[in-house]
């Protein structure tokens, strides 16, 4: 029986080298959106792939870019013509 999805190996960016440690800094949002959902949710480990050590480092940092206004702390999405109230 063939799988529907397929599950693939995820590993930690940071620690391959695509990209680099001192690169993710909250002054970078750049960056840290690649973390991020397109909603602006921290994205799971289980999604980035990242170990441990750098997933608390890039959270830490998204944090702290949020906190001084370089990234949104709620993104707003599209919403269809049915949806609006005004």
């Amino acid at each position: 029986m063939a799988y529907k999805y397929y599950n693939r190996n995820r590993y930690c960016r940071i620690c391959s080298g695509q990209v680099k440690e001192e690169d993710v800094t909250y002054k970078d949002p750049a960056i840290l959106k690649k973390f991020m959902s397109e909603r602006g949710k921290i994205k799971s480990r289980n999604r980035t792939g990242n170990c441990a050590k750098h997933q608390r480092k890039v959270a830490r940092e998204i944090k702290r870019a949020r906190m001084i206004g370089l990234l949104p702390f709620k993104v707003d999405y599209y919403r269809s013509k049915r949806n609006r109230r005004w």
